[in-house]
């Protein structure tokens, strides 16, 4: 049986307006867990976005 894991990363918008996007991939427990850190911290539409291995989110321009 073979196990797959999926990956997500993050995308947000900073309290100063500027776009960001996770540098690292989370199983889906860590990002969400990190999407409410970010929300908590004043971040806006944060997103989690499905990536593959080795893949990562680019910032929303």
């Amino acid at each position: 049986m073979a196990i797959t894991m999926q990956n997500y990363g993050l995308t947000w918008t900073d309290a100063g307006g500027v776009p960001r996007a996770a540098a690292v991939s989370y199983d889906k427990v860590s990002a969400e867990r990190r999407k409410g850190q970010l929300e908590a911290g004043g971040c806006t539409d944060v997103q989690l976005v499905e990536t593959k291995p080795g893949e990562l989110p680019q910032a929303k321009s």
